[in-house]
């Protein structure tokens, strides 16, 4: 997955990475990287922190702009990285992240909701970013609810820790089943993604 989204960033690294004057050429495989390491530990934290929903929701909603709450999180990582590594001031490396970021999320997103694309799933991706503790769960089922408003289940206008445990432990579930876990493995497991 890493690499996946490592050669997704080299695609897109034109004119914010391999062009831009503030990277000598020599280290734009560094920038990449840096990059790639930004948005993986960024949407780690993310998920440490609970923001579970936020990071769903990107793939629910299909695509991002500059002002989605989880690329303002995410921008922060990267622009601090890129002044830390290459002495950029402020507002150029806000610049490279402002126009590289979204792209990238934007077609992460594309990619991983596309189910003819091998390099990219749902699974791998959270697998990985939440050290395997969603494996076995359907989170395109989970997905699928938050695309469409029906993950809610306690009436209180938001999705939380407490309307993704009932999918867990006999109030329903998202997109059929859980993949075969049983209840108390996988609220197990939601609890360790939201910190609980």
């Amino acid at each position: 997955m890493i690499e996946n989204l490592l050669n997704l960033i080299r695609e897109n690294a034109g004119e914010s990475i391999i062009n831009n004057p503030d990277i000598p050429n020599e280290r734009n495989d560094e920038a990449i990287q840096a990059t790639g390491a930004s948005i993986l530990s960024g949407l780690q934290g993310m998920m440490a922190q609970g923001n579970v929903k936020e990071v769903l929701g990107i793939f629910a909603q299909g695509q991002v702009d500059q002002n989605n709450p989880v690329v303002q999180n995410l921008s922060g990582n990267v622009i601090s990285d890129m002044m830390g590594r290459f002495g950029m001031d402020q507002g150029k490396a806000g610049s490279l992240v402002g126009s590289l970021l979204p792209m990238i999320l934007n077609q992460l997103i594309s990619r991983t909701n596309d189910p003819s694309n091998n390099g990219f799933s749902l699974d791998g991706l959270f697998g990985q970013l939440s050290g395997g503790r969603t494996s076995g769960m359907n989170l395109e089922g989970l997905v699928g609810k938050l695309a469409g408003g029906g993950l809610d289940r306690d009436g209180d206008g938001d999705v939380d820790f407490q309307d993704l445990a009932g999918m867990f432990t006999g109030g329903g579930n998202a997109g059929g089943n859980s993949g075969g876990m049983a209840g108390g493995n996988a609220l197990d497991a939601l609890k360790g993604i939201f910190g609980r």
